[in-house]
């Protein structure tokens, strides 16, 4: 964030295995003016994804989530069970070619990247339950404040 301070004046956003209050709080310790959460927003009641999908999220860990370009062309980080679940192996991804983006394709199988291979951050480790968003929003902000205090800020 420092580096990115020294040319760019505007604000500036942190996202990447952020799922806690302690988190928000750590990227603006570093610099951040906003920290963007992505994938435990899946693992909540509300979230327009299949029950299966929600329930990878809460049984994984960072060392099931995989890091390949293979569905889409772009790298990407998926779930492991959702690989499997398509038939690949995800210890053995072929490299897809950069020239080409689909991001329809599940690899040479019928899945489908956007329905089928399911995309999550590292944090999946942090996510052991569905709460409604109320919820998760409520207990953001009790971490967060929580982290301010141990640090007594």
């Amino acid at each position: 964030m420092g580096e990115v301070r020294k040319f760019f004046k505007g604000p500036l956003i942190l996202s990447g295995a952020i799922a806690t209050g302690d988190a928000i709080l750590s990227a603006q310790a570093m610099g951040a003016d906003l920290a963007y959460i992505g994938s435990r927003w899946l693992a909540t009641q509300e979230a327009n994804v299949s029950d299966d999908y929600r329930q990878a999220i809460v049984d994984s860990s960072a060392a099931d989530v995989v890091y390949t370009n293979l569905f889409t062309g772009v790298h990407g980080n998926y779930l492991k069970k959702s690989i499997i679940n398509a038939g690949l192996d995800p210890e053995n991804l072929p490299e897809a070619d950069k020239t080409k983006m689909n991001f329809g394709s599940g690899g040479d199988t019928k899945a489908k990247a956007w329905r089928d291979i399911w995309g999550a951050g590292q944090a999946v480790g942090l996510m052991d339950d569905v709460p409604t968003v109320a919820h998760m929003v409520d207990r953001l902000e009790a971490e967060y404040a929580a982290a301010r205090q141990r640090l007594a800020l």
